[in-house]
């Protein structure tokens, strides 16, 4: 599947809103010129005297690729202006080597550091993350490179590529001693060698990528494919550090769509499978952190918590992991995903102004918006510029796909119909009806490919009115082909009752009898519950006003005791009230909006039920 460029789409509605208010309050804001704060780091009387091993250089990477799109998607000037002024300093400040950190030199990644006693994460002696900011920067380069059409930008992103693959070939340097969490922070130079590779078609940055992978499976520490192929449980793969191992997972798609490997999609497609099933919250989000020394790894699997620690740039890299397996496999599991994670943790950790984001969210606590620096406040901005062009598709018989539901427009070109303009009118995330208005440029027989949600059960598709009798199972693509014209409609009706979703937390205590006989014992176990309708999940704020927990006796037909209720003053969406009978009711809205989306604000999504 190939996306559409963030030209050819705009996106209204509540995705829309959220895209325009990180445009203005964000992205036009936290970084300008040379004197921002993020950028005022890459200063050469700063990088002289910096001997911190501070991460804070990746702001600059991260909000070129988010400018960049942004710009390539609402023609901005002056974000435009910005976007230039910002990368024509950067490639100023850039040493001849190709060096753009932010470290004093023997600080840097070309220098072997002083061995020292390693953390339980596994970082070096000393602390560094230069490989870190210089991956992002690569990226940022050749995304402001190809939006501006500024070869000079792609050059320095090179020069980057050139000097890695000198310190990881000829210095000796390994890779995995650059970075923490076993080498996963290091190893993410995966994602921008390959993407260097794909962008100038260089040998040399596919043999940088293949290096870097060779040293990631060599390293005892990590033996990343064999941990994989092995079967390990993303938990358990080097810290399971989640936003680093999706990050490194998008790089390893990337190098499977070079090669042609097959071994490295299967790997992919394994710990997206462990993540899916184990590592998510209901929203959407990777989780973790749950009685460990790092709030940002998996717990182990079957662990459930509804305190778990969802960090926004884990969700950020899980869209992106999304993003490529759709591209590669076309299947719709993968668009599923990204949707249930942007309705909910991922416009759930942002203010609503578009200025500010959550650097942890859970599905149960308090809303808390970050500090200045921390890496969040930039990842949010990111994951929502990689939304439009994820929302449709052409596959590679030239079919279009509808893989993302909410008010906008997108124009598609067809080998058949030539550009194909497709509208949706819908009030979707919040109701299930969906309209698409079909205008190609000429006549022609191909396939409109409509997504139908994992949740969707009984979906009904109409074309001009009358139902088209095409399978419509949940979490895959409903194909409707014919001879579509000018003014062709259709119409998607999705049931969207509210649902109870059930969650057990519990612990088997596990040994062996002296004849070696295996024996359990559960010596743990609650039971929650959680509402969600259509793509939202639903939380409640403070019970009674002022309980962060509650015990809830559940009725024999627990469905029936959830009642919609029209939408509260100011919200879009249906309220749903849950009905107990011996206590007043408890009212719940979309997770992203409880509490008015106020910091410090309370969201309760799992309520525990009453033993037996």
């Amino acid at each position: 599947m190939n996306f559409p460029s963030p030209a050819q789409v705009r996106l209204n509605g509540l995705l829309g809103r959220a895209l325009a208010a990180s445009q203005t309050a964000h992205l036009a804001r936290f970084i300008q010129d040379k004197d921002s704060p993020p950028i005022a780091l890459f200063c050469p009387q700063h990088t002289a005297h910096n001997h911190e091993g501070d991460w804070y250089g990746e702001h600059a990477g991260k909000w070129l690729c988010a400018a960049a799109q942004a710009v390539e998607r609402t023609g901005d000037p002056r974000l435009e202006s910005s976007l230039r002024r910002v990368a024509d300093y950067l490639v100023s400040v850039q040493d001849a080597a190709g060096y753009l950190g932010t470290y004093a030199p023997a600080r840097r990644f070309m220098c072997r550091q002083v061995a020292g006693p390693r953390t339980w994460d596994g970082a070096p002696g000393q602390r560094t993350w230069d490989i870190w900011v210089h991956s992002y920067l690569i990226l940022g380069l050749l995304a402001a490179g190809r939006v501006l059409a500024q070869p000079g930008y792609i050059a320095a992103a090179r020069k980057i590529g050139d000097l890695c693959w000198r310190t990881l070939s000829e210095g000796g340097i390994a890779i995995t001693s650059l970075g923490n969490h076993h080498g996963l922070s290091a190893t993410v130079l995966l994602d921008p060698a390959v993407e260097l590779y794909l962008v100038t078609r260089e040998p040399r940055y596919l043999e940088l990528a293949k290096l870097i992978l060779q040293q990631a499976n060599e390293a005892p520490a990590l033996e990343l494919l064999p941990q994989i192929l092995g079967g390990a449980d993303a938990a358990f793969i080097a810290t399971g550090k989640a936003y680093q191992l999706s990050w490194n997972l998008v790089g390893l798609a990337k190098l499977y769509r070079a090669t042609g490997e097959p071994g490295y999609l299967q790997a992919v497609q394994q710990v997206w499978e462990s993540i899916r099933q184990h590592h998510l919250t209901l929203g959407g989000g990777p989780w973790g952190g749950v009685a460990h020394r790092s709030r940002e790894v998996f717990n182990p699997p079957h662990v459930f918590s509804p305190y778990g620690y969802v960090e926004t740039c884990s969700t950020f890299s899980w869209i992106q992991l999304n993003r490529e397996l759709l591209a590669l496999t076309g299947e719709a599991r993968y668009a599923d995903e990204i949707e249930k994670s942007a309705y909910n943790d991922l416009l759930g950790a942002q203010a609503p102004d578009g200025d500010n984001w959550c650097y942890y969210s859970f599905p149960n606590g308090k809303r808390v918006f970050t500090t200045y620096w921390r890496c969040c406040k930039s990842s949010g901005p990111w994951a929502l510029e990689e939304l439009p062009p994820i929302a449709y598709g052409v596959t590679g018989e030239g079919h279009l796909t509808v893989n993302l539901y909410g008010p906008g427009q997108v124009t598609l070109t067809s080998p058949f119909a030539g550009a194909v303009r497709l509208e949706q009118v819908t009030r979707y995330p919040f109701e299930g009806d969906i309209r698409i208005t079909v205008e190609p440029e000429r006549s022609a027989k191909f396939a409109i490919l409509l997504r139908v949600p994992g949740w969707a059960e009984q979906a009904v598709i109409q074309v001009n009115g009358a139902v088209v009798a095409v399978p419509a199972r949940p979490n895959s693509f409903a194909a409707l082909e014919q001879v579509w014209q000018s003014g062709d409609v259709i119409t998607l009706q999705l049931p969207m009752p509210p649902r109870l979703h059930r969650q057990v937390n519990r612990n088997l205590q596990e040994s062996r009898t002296p004849d070696g006989s295996p024996v359990s014992q559960e010596v743990l176990h609650f039971d929650y519950a959680a509402i969600t309708r259509g793509p939202l999940v639903y939380a409640t704020g403070l019970i009674d006003g002022f309980k962060s927990e509650e015990t809830i006796r559940l009725p024999s037909k627990p469905e029936a005791a959830l009642e919609l209720l029209d939408p509260p003053a100011g919200s879009e969406a249906r309220a749903v009230r849950l009905n107990l009978g011996y206590r007043p009711p408890l009212t719940f809205s979309p997770y992203f909006e409880a509490g008015g989306r106020a910091d410090g604000a309370w969201r309760l999504t799992w309520l525990q039920i009453a033993p037996g």
